[in-house]
C-alpha cells in the first residue's frame, strides 16, 4: 500500500527538493501527493510544479485583510478560522470540510520549512483523522526552540556556551519544537566559522535528515497499516 505525503512549506523549499529527489530515486518510502505553502511567492511551489506535484496555498495575511494589529480580538478570531480551515484543507482537500472523491488524504504531513505555529485547532482534528505530522527543526532537542534557531545556536557557539548544534525531526505537538524526537543529528560548532558557513553545513544535514526521518515514520505507518489489515481479516474470518 502506498503511503501518501503532504509537505507544508513557506519558502525556498530546499528540504522539499530533498524529498522530491529521494522519491525520484526510489529512496522515499511514500508518495508526495501535494504541497501546501503559506506563501504564494515561495519558490518551493515552483519546485513542486516542476515535479508535477499538485500545489495549494493557505495564506494567513489574506485572513487578516481589513484588520489592524491593534484589533487583537478580531485577529485572534481570524487566526482561529485560518487554523480550522487549514485542518479541513489537509483532511478533506478544501476549507469547507466537504469530502472530495478525488482528494488523496495524507497518511503523513511533513513540515519542511513551514513557518507558522500549528495550534490544537489544527492538530486535534488531524489526530482524530489518523494523520501523523512531523517537523524539521535546525537545533537539538530542548535547544533554541522557535525561530532563528540557526543564528542563535551559532552565536552560542561563538560565545563558548555550547560546542554542538544539530538538526532534529520530531513529532508536532502544540508546544513549539517540543514533540518527541524521531531523528537527531549533531553538528560540531567551529569557533572560526561564519554564520553563513555554519548555516550551509546545517542545511546539508537537513537535506539528509528530512528523508531519513520521514522514512522512519513511513516504516512505522506501514507496520500499523499491515496490522490493521490483519485484524480486519481476522474479524471477517
Amino acid at each position: 500500500m502506498t503511503l501518501n505525503i503532504t509537505v507544508l512549506i513557506s519558502g525556498s523549499g530546499t528540504n522539499l527538493q530533498a524529498l522530491i529527489d529521494a522519491e525520484k530515486n526510489g529512496k522515499l518510502k511514500g508518495k508526495i501527493t501535494q504541497v501546501i505553502s503559506s506563501s504564494d511567492t515561495a519558490f518551493g511551489l515552483t519546485r513542486a510544479e516542476r515535479a508535477s506535484i499538485p500545489t495549494k496555498t493557505h495564506i494567513l495575511k489574506e485572513y487578516y485583510k481589513g484588520t489592524t494589529k491593534e484589533q487583537k480580538d478580531e485577529r485572534k478570531a481570524k487566526r482561529e478560522l485560518f487554523n480550522s480551515d487549514l485542518a479541513n484543507l489537509l483532511i478533506y482537500g478544501n476549507i469547507k470540510g466537504e469530502k472530495e472523491d478525488d482528494y488523496i488524504k495524507p497518511n503523513l504531513i511533513v513540515c519542511a520549512g513551514w513557518m507558522l505555529i500549528l495550534s490544537p485547532i489544527v492538530l486535534e482534528p488531524l489526530a482524530k483523522a489518523g494523520i501523523t505530522i512531523i517537523n524539521l527543526h535546525p537545533a537539538l532537542p530542548g535547544a533554541f526552540e522557535g525561530t532563528h534557531a540557526i543564528d542563535r545556536c551559532w552565536k552560542a557557539g561563538q560565545d563558548g556556551e555550547i560546542t554542538k548544534g544539530g538538526v532534529m525531526i520530531h513529532r508536532v505537538i502544540a508546544e513549539v519544537d517540543r514533540g518527541e524526537p524521531i531523528l537527531v543529528k549533531e553538528i560540531d560548532l567551529k569557533k572560526e566559522e561564519t554564520l553563513e558557513e555554519y548555516e550551509d553545513r546545517v542545511h546539508k544535514v537537513e537535506h539528509v535528515a528530512i528523508v531519513e526521518g520521514t522514512n522512519i515514520i513511513l516504516d512505522e505507518l506501514s507496520v500499523d497499516e499491515a496490522s490493521e489489515a490483519l485484524d480486519k481479516l481476522k474479524v471477517k474470518n
